[in-house]
C-alpha cells in the first residue's frame, strides 16, 4: 500500500502528516512510525501525526506516535502543523477560523491567523500533583518549587500537566545544562510514574523565558509547546514572569498567554510544510 504523507515543523519540532480521515485508527503502527521517523533510514522526524476522523462536535482527532514509538496526549508544536495541515488539504475552518480537534489530552481549538501563525485554546492546566502525574508531595496539592534529587543533585521543581506531564526547573543559565546527560534522568524518575518531559528556563525579564527541553519519547528537541505553555505556568505560580510571556527556543519563539479572564492557556506560533512523498 502507498502511502501519500506531508512533512511540518513547528519551530524545528519536525512531523510527518497523515490524512487518516477516511478510518478511525491509524494506517502505520506505533513501530512502523518509529521506522518514518528515524532520520537515516526514514523520512526523519519527532513524531508521526495522524488525521483521524472527527466526532460529533470536532473536525478531527489527532493521534500522534513518537520517535521512539510511544504515544503522547498532546502535543502543541504537532497540533498548530495539524491545524495547517487541514488548511492545505482543503478543509475549511468553522467558526472564526477555528478546528476543532480531538485528542487524547481533550479538546484543542487552533485557530488560523491573519500573519500566518496559529493559536491555540490549549484549556485549563492541571496543577495537582495526582493530574500531572507525579509522586511528589500530596497528591492534592500543587507541586511548586518542590526538591526533587536527580542524579546525586538535588533540584527545585514546578510540575504542570498541559494534558501531558512536565517538570520545570529554573535555572541560572539554560545553556550550561547538559540536557542529554539530565534530561533522560528526569524522564525517566520513579517520581513520574508516566515519564515525564522536562523544561530548563532562564528568565531573561517578566515577559520573556529561555527554554530547552528534554521531550518525553524524542529527547531533545527544538521546540515543544505544550512545555512552553507549562513553563509561564510554573513561571506564574512562582512569581518569576508575568502570564503573557514570550518563550525563547531553539527553533524560534513562542507567544503564550495564561489568561487571568478564563484561565486557559493560549499558545500562539508558526507552522510550515517542508515536503510532501509516499512511502
Amino acid at each position: 500500500m502507498t502511502v501519500k504523507f506531508s512533512k511540518y515543523h513547528g519551530l524545528g519540532n519536525d512531523f510527518i502528516l497523515i490524512d487518516n480521515r477516511h478510518q478511525s485508527e491509524p494506517i502505520a503502527t506505533a513501530q512502523q512510525a518509529e521506522k518514518l521517523c528515524d532520520r537515516n533510514f526514514g523520512i526523519g522526524a519527532d513524531g508521526v501525526i495522524f488525521a483521524l476522523p472527527g466526532t460529533d462536535d470536532t473536525d478531527c482527532t489527532m493521534r500522534i506516535f513518537n520517535s521512539d514509538s510511544s504515544e503522547p496526549e498532546m502535543c502543541g508544536n504537532g497540533i498548530r502543523c495539524l491545524a495547517k495541515f487541514l488548511q492545505d488539504l482543503g478543509m475549511k475552518p468553522g467558526e472564526g477560523d477555528r478546528y476543532r480537534v480531538s485528542t487524547l489530552a481533550g479538546l484543542m481549538v487552533p485557530q488560523l491567523q491573519d500573519d500566518g501563525r496559529i493559536k491555540v485554546d490549549m484549556g485549563l492546566p492541571r496543577l495537582l500533583a495526582k493530574e500531572i502525574p507525579t509522586t511528589l508531595g500530596n497528591p492534592e496539592e500543587k507541586v511548586v518549587d518542590t526538591e526533587i534529587l536527580v542524579g546525586g543533585e538535588r533540584r527545585s521543581v514546578t510540575c504542570v500537566s498541559m494534558g501531558n506531564p512536565h517538570c520545570i526547573v529554573f535555572v541560572e543559565d539554560v545553556d550550561a545544562v547538559p540536557l542529554e546527560i539530565v534530561g533522560p534522568q528526569f524522564e525517566h524518575h520513579l517520581a513520574f510514574p508516566q515519564r515525564t518531559n522536562t523544561e530548563f528556563i532562564q528568565v531573561l525579564n517578566r515577559d520573556r523565558l529561555k527554554m530547552r527541553v528534554w521531550e518525553r519519547g524524542a529527547g531533545a528537541t527544538l521546540a515543544c509547546g505544550t512545555g512552553a505553555c507549562a513553563a509561564v505556568v510554573a513561571g506564574g505560580l512562582t512569581n518569576r514572569c508575568d502570564r503573557v510571556a514570550t518563550v525563547e527556543l531553539p527553533g524560534g519563539n513562542l507567544e503564550i498567554e495564561w489568561s487571568s479572564v478564563d484561565g486557559k492557556i493560549y499558545m500562539t506560533g508558526p507552522a510550515e510544510r517542508v515536503f510532501v512523498g509516499q512511502f
